[in-house]
């Protein structure tokens, strides 16, 4: 039987992390996820997603500050793994990644080479992609470049957005997380060089700047933006009167001749259905926000107690 340490920590692991309990194959010896974070408006402790699952079914749990401190690594040691799965954790140290006779695979939201970096899902939707996927790799040097194992893709359908395209990957990786995982238990796992290619797209951290609009962009340039950044960490704008609005849902509307070009930035309003600014190309047609100090409506709602004075 595969003796098996997991590493992750938010919800996107946990349905890996569910399979891999749940396989006959091997057992599951420990979980290392992040510490304990402040959250909420009382900044109470908060267990990871990973944690609460693991605890649920009994598992030794492991939350190390500092993946270096020699007395991780020998508490690691010890459970003996000969494999590690991990899903959205963090770069980990050759002295860990290296420590099972099976090495350490990674669960990665993109299709490798594409999209190597923190953020996969949300730059696939950004740059408007229709396709994307998960990969199995075995875990090197240096971050997402480890050899391939396989891929699973799916469809980015116009609707989607982060949200949703994240809960449908969590699913996917999942199923490719365990036919990985039986794949090298079976000595048939593929071990394929990745790409070298001159077309690849990093996936960097986002930064709260990262949701900032910028309206010399085209309309549709902008839709992805929004899209790849909703729910969290969220699209937002600056209303002529300085006050943020957050954007979770757009569409775009040409403009309908030459007369009603509008320079970029330009906002509008009937005061009562539609709320729009103009990008290079067309308008931007808000359809669900959030205003400062208000919770998420969609316009119609808005406007029924903001009244623009554009």
């Amino acid at each position: 039987m595969l003796r098996i340490v997991f590493m992750g920590t938010p919800d996107f692991a946990v349905p890996t992390l569910e399979s891999l309990v749940a396989w006959p194959g091997g057992e599951v010896v420990a979980v290392i996820t992040a510490p304990d974070r402040p959250a909420g408006r009382g900044r109470q402790l908060q267990a990871s997603a990973v944690k609460v699952a693991a605890e649920a079914h009994g598992l030794p749990v492991l939350q190390p500050a500092n993946l270096k401190s020699p007395e991780f690594q020998a508490a690691l040691r010890s459970y003996a793994a000969d494999l590690q799965v991990v899903v959205a954790f963090r770069m980990l140290p050759e002295a860990v990644w290296n420590m099972p006779r099976l090495g350490s695979i990674n669960i990665h939201g993109s299709l490798l080479p594409q999209y190597r970096g923190a953020a996969p899902i949300n730059w696939a939707l950004m740059h408007g992609d229709t396709e994307t996927g998960v990969t199995s790799f075995f875990l090197r040097h240096e971050i997402d470049t480890g050899d391939l194992i396989f891929q699973d893709r799916i469809a980015i359908e116009p609707e989607d957005d982060f949200g949703s395209v994240y809960n449908k990957l969590k699913g996917v990786g999942a199923a490719l997380a365990l036919r990985s995982v039986q794949a090298i238990a079976a000595g048939t796992a593929p071990s394929t060089p990745q790409e070298q290619r001159t077309d690849l797209r990093p996936a960097p951290k986002l930064s709260k700047e990262t949701g900032r609009l910028d309206f010399s962009r085209s309309a549709t340039e902008l839709m992805n933006w929004v899209r790849g950044l909703s729910p969290i960490p969220t699209a937002f704008a600056a209303l002529p009167d300085g006050r943020i609005v957050k954007i979770y849902r757009a569409q775009v509307l040409p403009f309908e001749d030459e007369t009603e070009f509008a320079v970029p930035g330009t906002w509008t309003s009937d005061g009562r259905r539609y709320l729009r600014v103009a990008a290079a190309d067309g308008w931007l047609d808000l359809l669900d926000v959030q205003l400062e100090g208000k919770k998420r409506m969609g316009v119609e709602e808005l406007l029924r107690g903001f009244k623009p004075n554009f």
